[in-house]
């Protein structure tokens, strides 16, 4: 699954990319907070444990892929993981939670925008009415095609 882009986002990797890696590289051997993207076949999410990691190397990949959301860099941590660029939305120093600009030293823009700062657009009831329509589904009853996109307020109840 790739991460969320700006559609009109452009070069690839951002113009500002070359710039965060050389802060990583000044960062080597120095403790750094993650905010992960956490990605599944199904699901697109955020992992930030708050946990600090020494960044121990910055290694070039071999193969980067936008479409696959592999970026041209992985990061090496002390606790022996390799992690592409590509699954990182924030790396930052002094503090895992609400840096300052100063203390952040990578930043993937389109995965913070996407991800974190986003407008969300679910409601309770939107909720609520999609799950009654699975758990219908569920229990053998078909959903209705005339009520299935009304909120949960305004379906027919059987």
């Amino acid at each position: 699954m790739s991460q969320p882009r700006e559609p009109d986002q452009g070069l690839w990797p951002t113009p500002d990319y070359d710039h965060q890696i050389a802060r990583l590289r000044a960062a080597l051997g120095c403790s750094v907070y993650l905010v992960e993207l956490d990605l599944t076949q199904t699901h697109l999410g955020i992992r930030q444990l708050g946990q600090a990691f020494v960044l121990l190397d910055l290694i070039d990949f071999p193969r980067p892929d936008p479409a696959r959301g592999l970026a041209p860099h992985l990061i090496l941590l002390d606790d022996g993981r390799g992690v592409n660029l590509g699954h990182i939305a924030r790396i930052s120093r002094d503090r895992p939670f609400n840096p300052s600009p100063s203390q952040v030293i990578y930043q993937d823009a389109g995965a913070l925008q996407g991800l974190l700062f986003r407008e969300r657009r679910l409601s309770k009831d939107q909720i609520a009415g999609r799950s009654r329509e699975v758990l219908g589904r569920i229990i053998g009853r078909g959903a209705d095609p005339l009520t299935t996109n009304l909120p949960a307020a305004g379906r027919l109840e059987r």
